[in-house]
């Protein structure tokens, strides 16, 4: 059975959104709602979706969390990378892009007649 073009972009993403979380965190903390605006769509299929993400990457030590007072209602979780976030962020770039590459190869080998 071929995948449905939804079924394939879930699967996309099961590998590589914690790895977007981590790089959104990459400039400082930030509040989930925020991170959840920026990579709902393509990325994140909701932003429901991003809050157990949040928490099994703060279960695995890649992200810490903090509380802080807002003045729009009761305090907000704050998330920001650890150092073992870092590391992990550092790990997947480095693999990603002889990985993108490869598939685009793959790809656009399709795209000249071969296979």
């Amino acid at each position: 059975m071929v995948p449905s073009q939804p079924q394939a972009l879930a699967n996309l993403r099961r590998g590589v959104v914690e790895y977007c979380i981590l790089a959104s965190l990459r400039t400082g903390e930030r509040y989930g709602f925020d991170i959840a605006r920026d990579l709902e769509g393509t990325l994140l299929a909701s932003a429901g979706t991003l809050y157990p993400l949040l928490s099994r990457l703060r279960k695995g030590g890649l992200v810490g969390s903090s509380w802080q007072e807002s003045a729009e209602g009761p305090p907000r979780r704050y998330y920001r990378l650890t150092d073992d976030g870092e590391a992990a962020l550092r790990a997947f770039e480095a693999a990603w892009v002889p990985f993108r590459d490869a598939v685009d190869t793959a790809l656009a080998g399709d795209e000249r007649g071969t296979s």
